[in-house]
């Protein structure tokens, strides 16, 4: 029970019995000038029992014990309350200076992307995340793409990186944010910018801080059967390489509108128009998009995504976040 006094009296014992030698607590009170007014709940009986042959001192040090006792045990709960109370806020606060900070991120990225910046921006993804190697866990989403920009696989991809050094410059002045995660983020805001999925992006990458080693990047002119052996070796399955390569419905290779992300790669991969001799048509896409159409196990995804692009959408945000995640080195 609990009492809504603070003040603990000195505590009287008196022997009632010399057989029983049983010791009762009386409280004295101090003397009130007028009926109190406060409520008080009944007081639980502390007990005193030392030993028969206790002296007055003995006595009132056990007392004292037995006070302290009661007083910690009554409190106990309230103080386990207040440490998880406090833990809880602590944490609550945490979560939301992370969300906070992944927002910020986020708002800084949308100011510098637009849908004409979107295709260089998404195939910068795609040329640092796609060094990776399973066998070694080497390469990955690792910010390498900023020392590899001289590579001839990698040209032009010098005007993106300037476009993400604005927006960087402005959250470094803040809080640091790595190349890895700024670069991740661009590129799923250049998917949703155009009118593809909206891509949550996990931040916390670390930068490699030097290049990845050369020829880590699947070749333009790789047969199906060879993009499929390729892309096992960095762990993804036949059905994320056709989705992958569905980033390629933006960026003026031919499949539709350069700025609208949709599912028209894969109607018109399904069409040919590379068939037809002469005119633009045999410029469309490159040739390990046209390997696609000729493989009878890409080309069932490739006939889903035409019908259904909703299954498209999900499928290349699976696959977009599983890519942006290969390799990737995390803060601890």
């Amino acid at each position: 029970m609990t009492s809504t006094f603070s003040y603990l009296p000195p505590c009287n014992a008196a022997v009632v019995s010399s057989s029983s030698l049983r010791y009762y607590l009386k409280p004295k009170f101090p003397a009130l000038s007028s009926p109190s007014t406060v409520p008080f709940r009944s007081k639980t009986a502390i007990s005193c029992s030392p030993s028969a042959h206790a002296d007055a001192s003995v006595q009132t040090d056990f007392c004292f014990l037995k006070k302290r006792e009661f007083v910690f045990s009554a409190a106990l709960p309230f103080l386990l309350i207040l440490h998880e109370s406090v833990e809880g806020f602590r944490a609550g606060a945490a979560e939301r200076l992370d969300r906070s900070e992944d927002e910020r991120i986020r708002e800084e990225v949308r100011k510098v992307v637009t849908k004409g910046r979107a295709p260089g921006l998404l195939r910068l993804v795609f040329h640092d995340a796609g060094t990776f190697e399973m066998n070694d866990n080497s390469g990955g989403m690792n910010g390498s793409i900023i020392h590899e920009l001289n590579r001839p696989e990698n040209k032009g991809l010098k005007k993106s990186v300037k476009i993400l050094e604005e927006a960087k410059s402005k959250l470094d002045l803040i809080r640091p944010v790595s190349w890895a995660d700024l670069i991740a983020v661009a590129g799923a805001e250049a998917v949703s910018i155009c009118g593809g999925p909206i891509i949550a992006v996990e931040l916390g990458r670390l930068d490699l801080g030097k290049p990845d080693p050369e020829g880590k990047l699947p070749e333009e002119s790789l047969d199906a059967v060879g993009l499929k052996q390729i892309f096992s070796k960095k762990g993804f399955a036949t059905r994320e390489l056709v989705a992958l390569s569905g980033a390629h419905t933006i960026g003026g290779k031919g499949f539709g509108s350069p700025i609208v992300f949709d599912n028209a790669y894969f109607k018109i991969l399904l069409e040919k128009p590379w068939s037809s001799k002469g005119g633009m048509s045999s410029m469309i896409g490159l040739p390990s998009d046209r390997a696609l159409a000729d493989d009878d196990e890409c080309l069932r995804w490739i006939k889903e995504y035409a019908n259904n692009q909703t299954v498209f959408f999900e499928d290349f945000q699976n696959a977009y976040i599983k890519l942006v995640n290969s390799g990737a080195k995390w803060k601890s």
